[in-house]
């Protein structure tokens, strides 16, 4: 008889994979990108190609079954014609530790974090212009993540890679989490997590009292039940966007 301790899968809370270090025969490992609950994300390089990618790898207590690895997959291919989606290539089995483990492959997307994005900024902080700029893009790339019926689920400023092109920003969510089939509730959550984004990037409590009405308009001193009243969906939050009138 297999005892249930012999049935769990070996806990790892760190890979540390090193620089230079080929994994599943093909990657070569240049810089650990970040970690989480799940599992860590890596910059790789494709041996035969030369091309970046990205490799999260999952800690086997996180991905028993792969179970997590298949939501991820499953949620990124419905998301993949969205455009603030980073898209999902394949899967791989790595040995780890002495133990089989799963890493997703998906494009390698440039840019920073935004809270990193942010602490350069003079202040701290972005001029309201273009914060609202910044959570326009995001705005429109949601709708469309919203209109297939998914949501994010986790909106905050670690889990946003920012980038400048010309007078746009490009922007990527990263890190999806599967709490429970969509509802109208998981969007509205998204909706006042955009909002939180637009009030932190124009730098929260401190400076709030001083920012534009157009701002306020729009933050709503994070009332959630406010929110939910003048943006039930990130579509009314894009057509807003559009189409309010400064008061300077």
């Amino acid at each position: 008889m297999i005892s249930p301790m012999a049935s769990r899968p070996k806990k790892i809370n760190s890979f540390s994979l090193r620089p230079g270090l080929v994994i599943g025969g093909k990657y070569l490992v240049e810089v650990k990108l970040g970690a989480g609950w799940e599992g860590e994300v890596y910059k790789v390089v494709e041996s035969r190609t030369g091309i970046c990618r990205a490799a999260k790898v999952f800690f086997p207590q996180r991905n028993v079954g792969d179970r997590a690895v298949r939501f991820y997959a499953k949620k990124l291919e419905r998301l993949r014609r969205c455009s603030i989606v980073i898209k999902y290539h394949h899967s791989e089995t790595l040995r780890q530790h002495g133990v089989p483990v799963t890493c997703l492959i998906s494009e390698y997307v440039e840019g920073e974090l935004l809270r990193d994005f942010i602490a350069r900024q003079p202040g701290k902080r972005l001029h309201p212009f273009e914060a609202m700029h910044l959570i326009y893009t995001l705005a429109r790339g949601l709708e469309e993540i919203h209109k297939v019926r998914e949501y994010h689920g986790d909106l905050h400023d670690g889990n946003v890679l920012v980038s400048r092109q010309g007078v746009f920003f490009d922007v990527k969510l990263v890190d999806f989490y599967q709490w429970g089939a969509p509802t109208a509730r998981h969007m509205r959550d998204d909706v006042a997590g955009l909002i939180r984004l637009l009030y932190d990037a124009v730098g929260g409590r401190r400076w709030y009292g001083s920012q534009p009405a157009e701002i306020r308009a729009i933050c709503l001193g994070l009332r959630r039940d406010l929110i939910a009243s003048a943006f039930p969906t990130t579509r009314h939050l894009r057509e807003f966007l559009e189409s309010f009138s400064w008061m300077c």
